[in-house]
C-alpha cells in the first residue's frame, strides 16, 4: 500500500500546479483593451468553458459569442454559450459547435474584437472537414493519428491540411475585426500554433511539410485522405493581411505550473527539480527512462541526493498494437515505471493529465511506487500483460490507485512527479 502521506503530498503539488493555471488569474493579467465597437468571444477546449465564466466576471462592458468543450466539462455562462462536443473521436455535435463558432465571426467589422480562448483538447472539438472531403473523412484521420503514436506537433501539423477552421482560419474569417487570441498551452515547448490546432493562429505548416510527417511517421491514412493531402491549399502563412493587427499570447503554461509545484513542494522541506516541461516520446519508454533516474537517485544519491522531488511535463504518446484496452498516455507511462521500479523502497509516484482527464475513462492518472507490480500480482493480474494490452486503467483500479479529482477547468498538459525518499 502507498503511504497516505505521499499520496496526500503528491496530491498537493498537483492542485498548486493545476491552481498555478487557473483561468481567472492567468486572464486577468492579459485583458485586452475595450473595443469601439463589439466583444464577440470563441473558443474551444477542455477547459473553454472556464475560460469563458472567467473573461465574462473579469470583463467590462458588453459582449456575446460561443464556446465549445468536452461533454461533462460545461460551466454556466451568462452572455457566451457553451456547447459539448466529443473528444478524442469527433461527434456530430463538434460539426454543429465549428458552425457555430464560425457564424459568431462573421460579418464583423474593422471596430470589433474577437477573443479566442483557445486550450487543449479543441483540434477533435473542431471538425470541419474542407470540400471534397466528409465527416466520415475527419474521423478517420483522427483516429489514424490517435494510433500512429505521432508526437502532439506532428498531428496537429497534419489536421491542419484538411480543415476549414484549423490553421489560423476561423481568424481569417474574422477579418477586418481584431483578433486576440489567449492560449492555454498544452503542448511541448508552448507553441501556440499547435494549441487546439491553432484556429486562430497562423503557421507556415504546408501540405508538403504534412505529407512527410506522414512518412516520417508511417501513418496509415486512407488513401482518399493522402490523395486529398496531394491538392490541399494552404491554409494563409503568418504574414497575410487578413491577420494584420491580430495579437497571440500564452497566458498560462506547464513550465508555470511546475513551477509552482516546485515551490509547494520546497515548502515541505523537500528538494525539488524540474527535469523538462516538454517531455515527448512512447509513454511506456518515456516510463522507464524516469524509472531509471528514480533507481539511481534511491540507490546511489545521484545525480539528485534524496529526499528529492522529481518533476517533469510534456506530452507523451501512446502507439496502440492491441484493441480493447482502457487507459491513458499517463497511465500507461506510470505502469511502465512501476514495472521498472519493482522492489526499491521509497519511491512514490503520480502521472496525470491537469485536465482532470486522462484517456476515456473518468481519473486523471494513477500513483503508483516499488510494490505496485507485486500487489498486482497478488490480485491474479500480469502487470506486463496489462501494459501491452494498453489497460493500464484496469491495473490501478484493480489496486486502488487511480487518482480522480475530477475535471479541473485548465488543461496545461502531463504532470509527473516522483517523491524518492
Amino acid at each position: 500500500m502507498i503511504p497516505p502521506d505521499d499520496k496526500a503530498l503528491l496530491t498537493a503539488l498537483f492542485e498548486a500546479a493545476v491552481a498555478a493555471a487557473d483561468p481567472r488569474q492567468a486572464l486577468a493579467r492579459h485583458l485586452p483593451e475595450r473595443p469601439k465597437g463589439r466583444t464577440v468571444v470563441i473558443g474551444a477546449g477542455k477547459g473553454a468553458a472556464q475560460l469563458a465564466a472567467a473573461f465574462e466576471g473579469l470583463w467590462e462592458g458588453p459582449l456575446d459569442g460561443v464556446v465549445v468543450t468536452r461533454y461533462g466539462y460545461a460551466t454556466p455562462c451568462r452572455q457566451i454559450r457553451v456547447l459539448e462536443a466529443a473528444h478524442p473521436v469527433p461527434d456530430a455535435a463538434g460539426l454543429q459547435a465549428t458552425a457555430a463558432l464560425k457564424q459568431a465571426v462573421s460579418g464583423l467589422g474593422p471596430d470589433d474584437l474577437v477573443v479566442a480562448l483557445v486550450c487543449g483538447g479543441g483540434s477533435a472539438l473542431l471538425p470541419d472537414p474542407q470540400p471534397g472531403l466528409t465527416f466520415d473523412d475527419e474521423i478517420a484521420l483522427n483516429k489514424a493519428l490517435l494510433a500512429s503514436g505521432a508526437p502532439i506537433s506532428a498531428m496537429n501539423a497534419i489536421r491542419k491540411q484538411f480543415s476549414g477552421i484549423k490553421g489560423g482560419r476561423l481568424a481569417a474569417l474574422a477579418h477586418p475585426a481584431r483578433v486576440v487570441s489567449l492560449v492555454v498551452s498544452d503542448v511541448p515547448g508552448d507553441d501556440p500554433a499547435q494549441v487546439a490546432s491553432g484556429p486562430t493562429v497562423p503557421d507556415a505548416t504546408s501540405p508538403e511539410d504534412a505529407a512527410a510527417l506522414v512518412r516520417a511517421y508511417r501513418i496509415d491514412l486512407p488513401e482518399r485522405l493522402m490523395a486529398h493531402l496531394a491538392q490541399a491549399t494552404p491554409a494563409p502563412g503568418p504574414d497575410a493581411a487578413v491577420f494584420a493587427g491580430h495579437t497571440v499570447t500564452v497566458i498560462a503554461s506547464a513550465g508555470l505550473s511546475l513551477e509552482a509545484a516546485a515551490r509547494a513542494c520546497e515548502g515541505q522541506g523537500i528538494p525539488a527539480v524540474i527535469l523538462s516541461d516538454a517531455m515527448e516520446g512512447e509513454a511506456r519508454e518515456v516510463g522507464r527512462v524516469l524509472a531509471a533516474m528514480a533507481r539511481e537517485c534511491a540507490t546511489r544519491d545521484r545525480p539528485f541526493r534524496k529526499p528529492v522531488m522529481l518533476l517533469s511535463g510534456g506530452e507523451t504518446t501512446v502507439t496502440l498494437r492491441a484493441e480493447g484496452g482502457r487507459g491513458g498516455r499517463n497511465t500507461e507511462c506510470l505502469l511502465s515505471a512501476a514495472l521498472a521500479l519493482q522492489d526499491i523502497p521509497g519511491v512514490t509516484l503520480l502521472m496525470a493529465d491537469t485536465d482532470g482527464i486522462d484517456g476515456s475513462e473518468s481519473n486523471a492518472g494513477a500513483f503508483a511506487d516499488g510494490t505496485t507490480a507485486a500487489r498486482l500480482r497478488a490480485q491474479g493480474q500480469d502487470p506486463m500483460a496489462l501494459l501491452n494490452g494498453h489497460d493500464a486503467w484496469g491495473a490501478f483500479d484493480s489496486i486502488g490507485d487511480l487518482f480522480e479529482p475530477g475535471p479541473t477547468g485548465t488543461n496545461v498538459n502531463d504532470f509527473r512527479a516522483i517523491l524518492v525518499r
